[in-house]
């Protein structure tokens, strides 16, 4: 009982810890919701937008959004150390969350932006890319931008980050945005598009809804749990597992729960008999061998969730157990204390194990007591 607890509660921590830790990777660089312009163009490039300052402020102090930033991309071309690397210059302001996107920063600062609309040549790059193309904090190199003609920009490396997820490590470069603007001649305060954050990820869609209503014809609203449905799809396929794990681990614990009491009422058979000689009733043998099947239980649910808690708080400080980054895009086992979960996790153990209990205790009804005082 103490291990089958145990192992449902580490499941579900560390299933919440993977797929939390992967969605905030996700919702960082991409905001829970984007708001664009329509296109048909299939370019990485967005037509320029804009919200009016008065109407971005309203939503801004909407009380479902907590979070909006402007951004754009524009696809470039580096030529070093004799080899041509491809990358992704995404755009960002002085509105950008740097709070939310510190924990990936690995090296080097955050960027500046000045007030003045000059933009800034500084960068921040991925610790991949860093790698394949052998630079680090402090160097320079050139980015050519496929225009016609193209246009060379040299930027210099202000910091490294490093998220996990290989669609954003392998091409995406941060930059200001003001660059993006003075290239495709836009004008001061028009972005590719707005980056939405939302309070409650639970009322994703209701949020959606408000924000469609309050934006222009011109525009349209994108989830990133859609645009990414494969990261998503994968993820809800993990809580899956998690849950057959459950049910078998469940059903094993009941299966020995029964097993156990059987044994019980073997070995005191005789006593079975002698306290019904004395008059004892059915159901008062058959509670007091469920009371101490349940204090079989609760002591094994006791220890279980010791066990669970000892090892997932080791792990959640120490990250002692590793993972490739390359495959589970994180490098340590992710542990979340949802004490909602682990709560029900407890519950459900307690009734179904307890509802189990009932059926070898009613055999007890069919001892004769001459017979089960003869007992050997």
């Amino acid at each position: 009982m103490a291990l089958g607890i145990a192992i449902m509660i580490l499941s579900f921590m560390i299933l919440g810890g993977f797929q939390n830790n992967i969605k905030d990777k996700i919702y960082s660089f991409s905001g829970h919701l984007q708001v664009k312009k329509f296109s048909f163009s299939n370019s990485m490039e967005e037509d320029p937008v804009r919200i009016e300052p008065l109407l971005l402020d309203s939503l801004r102090k909407e009380r479902d959004i907590r979070h909006i930033q402007g951004y754009a991309h524009k696809p470039g071309i580096v030529s070093i150390n004799d080899e041509v690397f491809g990358l992704l210059f995404k755009g960002i302001g002085s509105d950008f969350n740097w709070q939310q996107f510190a924990p990936y920063l690995v090296k080097g600062d955050t960027l500046s932006f000045s007030s003045d609309f000059r933009f800034h040549n500084d960068i921040l790059i991925s610790e991949k890319k860093a790698q394949q193309m052998q630079v680090d904090v402090g160097d320079r190199f050139v980015i050519y931008f496929p225009m016609d003609p193209p246009k060379p920009r040299t930027v210099t490396i202000k910091g490294i980050f490093k998220t996990g997820l290989e669609d954003f490590d392998e091409q995406m470069v941060l930059g200001d945005i003001d660059l993006i603007r003075f290239l495709n001649a836009w004008e001061n305060g028009e972005v590719g598009g707005y980056e939405v954050f939302v309070k409650n990820i639970n009322n994703l869609e209701n949020s959606e809804d408000a924000l469609i209503e309050r934006l222009s014809i011109d525009t349209y609203t994108e989830r990133m749990d859609e645009k990414f449905s494969n990261v998503f799809d994968w993820l809800n396929l993990l809580s899956q597992n998690v849950y057959i794990l459950i049910a078998l681990v469940l059903f094993v614990a009941c299966f020995n729960m029964v097993s156990v009491l059987f044994i019980l009422i073997m070995e005191r058979t005789p006593m079975i008999g002698a306290l019904k000689a004395l008059g004892a009733q059915n159901q008062l043998i058959r509670q007091i061998f469920a009371w101490n099947g349940s204090r079989l239980v609760l002591k094994g649910m006791l220890v279980g969730n010791g066990l669970s808690f000892l090892l997932g708080f080791i792990q959640y400080q120490f990250e002692i157990v590793p993972l490739d980054a390359s495959t589970y895009y994180m490098s340590y086992v992710p542990i979340q204390w949802d004490w909602l979960s682990i709560i029900g996790i407890n519950l459900l153990t307690l009734v179904l194990v307890g509802l189990t209990l009932v059926i070898p205790t009613a055999i007890i009804s069919r001892i004769s007591p001459v017979k089960a005082i003869r007992f050997d």
